[in-house]
């Protein structure tokens, strides 16, 4: 009843391992897929600080005219002058 497929397979010289061995490999290719996948999200949320530290917000136009009347660069009246111009409702 069993013949020569109980054989083929018992003595490694049948086809059916190579099936079983590509979705051996697939299932515990996804498995460690799936734990990577866990673990890095896991990671990010749980330490904040892992990331590095935030940009610091981006000076607004009033601050780099407020420096560069402290480095020197544009003239006291030049400073209110464009002061001016940056708070100056629009038309």
């Amino acid at each position: 009843m069993h013949g020569n497929w109980n054989n083929d397979m018992h003595d490694g010289f049948g086809w059916g391992w190579i099936p079983m061995a590509m979705m051996m490999l697939l299932v515990w290719g996804s498995v460690v897929w799936l734990g990577v996948a866990l673990l890095r999200r896991a990671g990010t949320h749980e330490h904040p600080a892992a990331t590095g530290p935030a940009a610091p917000p981006a000076p607004n136009p009033q601050q780099i005219l407020a420096e560069r009347l402290a480095r020197g660069e544009i003239e006291p009246d030049d400073y209110r002058t464009r002061l001016e111009t940056l708070t100056a409702p629009r038309s």
